[in-house]
């Protein structure tokens, strides 16, 4: 069985999405573990309130097809996210109806309405040993994640690995943040995340992508394809390459080597389809460098002491673009490390208080937090 698989899809046509698909899951064994009666989740990413054309959300005409697949396997059908914001039935609401997820339900899809949360202990973790996760998930006998392709503020790409982050329901994701503010644990703490879950089947919305201030503010950019694979890891290393990442660029795909779950490249992946035709040369990213080898420049205390140094010379970090900004105050209200405050209408950012998390960045409604990266890194990259 192959690692990953691509088809080209080129529009968001019922019929086309359909036909993309039965061709990307065929050689990974199609729906064949699908009974007849099973429960079978949908995670999609629907991150925000927006609509499909912002590219932020798992377009739902794709869904939709993947709807009527299932419902034909016999398969009773759930969709559900938990977006950053609250995790209740008004939300939600919006949510689905914005994205245009209730669609999905002249399929024959249920949109989660169940906004319980529990916990799980995960004794295999690395670093995220407990954690609360959104309940509706327990139904499941098999759970499909259904990712966007997308740039990302501080983990470089939101794809397959990022999109499980999506279990944690949406006003604790900041705690999330400020538990682990250091990238690498953040990484390790999204793959404990994907290994806890096991998603059976992870398939990328990559027709149309987001480029530039993503997974929200961004732009977007037609790459035309989908992908799958039984790993979002190995998903995550091909997709990487069709935006011009590497294996080191992407905290989740490091975190995913440490563990032997991909190679080193994505040439190195058994891959189905013509991933070359569907790279973007000029794929705008999001302007952060951040290396995860700061802490890493020498062993023990000096290491860590001179990579807090090196981090806070060439780290990216969060910077508000006053002009497009409307003092909404989400920045303020979801900072997990408290380092906002609001001056004259606008968001004040405590340089000594940031972990540089990118919460105001990735959930600002107009794109004004940008991701600002200092003139040192940006010269020494020259």
């Amino acid at each position: 069985m192959p690692d990953v698989v691509f088809r080209e899809c080129r529009s968001y046509e019922l019929s086309t999405c359909r036909e993309a698909l039965e061709q990307v899951l065929a050689p990974l064994g199609g729906l064949d573990f699908v009974k007849e009666g099973m429960c079978v989740v949908i995670k999609a990413n629907l991150v925000s309130h927006m609509k499909p054309e912002k590219a932020a959300t798992t377009h739902p005409t794709l869904i939709c097809a993947l709807v009527q697949m299932l419902r034909e396997k016999g398969a009773r059908v759930i969709i559900g996210d938990s977006p950053g914001s609250l995790y209740n039935a008004a939300a939600l609401s919006t949510v689905y109806r914005t994205t245009g997820m209730t669609e999905t339900e002249r399929y024959g899809a249920e949109l989660n309405r169940d906004f319980s949360q529990t916990t799980a202990k995960n004794p295999a973790g690395k670093v995220c040993r407990s954690f609360q996760y959104t309940a509706y998930l327990d139904k499941a006998d098999a759970i499909i994640n259904f990712c966007k392709l997308k740039s990302h503020g501080m983990m470089a790409m939101s794809n397959g690995a990022k999109n499980l982050f999506g279990v944690i329901p949406g006003t604790m994701k900041p705690e999330y943040h400020y538990k682990y503010p250091d990238g690498a644990d953040f990484a390790r703490m999204i793959v404990d995340l994907d290994e806890y879950f096991k998603p059976v089947l992870t398939i990328s919305d990559a027709v149309i992508g987001m480029e530039g201030n993503g997974p929200t503010a961004g732009s977007p950019r037609e790459i035309g394809c989908v992908a799958a694979s039984n790993s979002p890891h190995k998903l995550d290393l091909a997709c990487a390459k069709i935006l011009g990442l590497t294996k080191n660029e992407v905290p989740t795909l490091q975190a995913a080597f440490e563990r032997g779950l991909i190679p080193e490249t994505a040439e190195e992946l058994d891959i189905v389809g013509d991933l070359a035709s569907f790279i973007v040369p000029d794929f705008v990213q999001v302007d952060n460098k951040n290396s995860l080898m700061f802490n890493n420049v020498l062993k023990g205390r000096n290491g860590k002491l001179l990579g807090k140094v090196v981090f806070d010379l060439l780290g990216s970090e969060p910077k508000v673009k006053k002009s497009e900004c409307i003092g909404c105050k989400k920045c303020y209200e979801i900072c997990p490390a408290k380092a906002i405050t609001m001056k004259k209408g606008k968001p004040k950012i405590d340089r000594d208080k940031c972990i540089r998390c990118f919460c105001c960045q990735e959930f600002c409604p107009k794109g004004a937090m940008k991701v600002h990266r200092p003139i040192i890194a940006r010269m020494l990259n020259r």
